[in-house]
């Protein structure tokens, strides 16, 4: 995708698309769509572009959980998240997403750096059962 701010609008429309399409819960996706824009705000804030000049996401939806990814040409610092004082104007980010993710983590290649997130995806019908959607994966960028 683009290096851009445009992208996050995008990529949060391809991914709910997606889990739509594979039959992922409602929560979920708005769980798994919040998370990937923070990853990719805070990419597109602190990081460098890819060698490319974009910078990837990717999702994939395996064994009850949605995994979101962004890729980005690394930065000065690693990410972590923020404990921000009531009246700062930003820095919650990966706050949010260590809430509504079950892990996160970062992964280092070479040049490129990797957040991740994993969003529980499954959800429990009448009978007490768990039903959970079949796997899928997508990349943008």
């Amino acid at each position: 995708m683009p290096y851009a701010p445009s992208s996050v609008a995008v990529a949060r429309q391809r991914l709910c698309s997606d889990l739509q399409e594979w039959g992922v819960y409602e929560t979920a996706i708005d769980d798994a769509v919040l998370v990937v824009s923070e990853l990719l705000s805070n990419a597109l804030r602190h990081a460098h572009p890819l060698p490319s000049g974009q910078i990837r996401v990717a999702w994939r939806w395996a064994d009850e959980h949605v995994e979101v990814a962004v890729s980005d040409g690394g930065a000065a610092t690693e990410p972590r998240a923020g404990r921000p004082t009531l009246s700062s104007l930003g820095g919650r980010g990966l706050g949010i997403v260590e809430y509504l993710a079950t892990s996160w983590g970062v992964r280092h290649e070479g040049e490129i750096t990797t957040v991740w997130a994993v969003v529980t995806a499954a959800d429990t019908v009448g009978n007490g059962k768990v039903s959970v959607p079949e796997p899928a994966l997508r990349e943008c960028g």
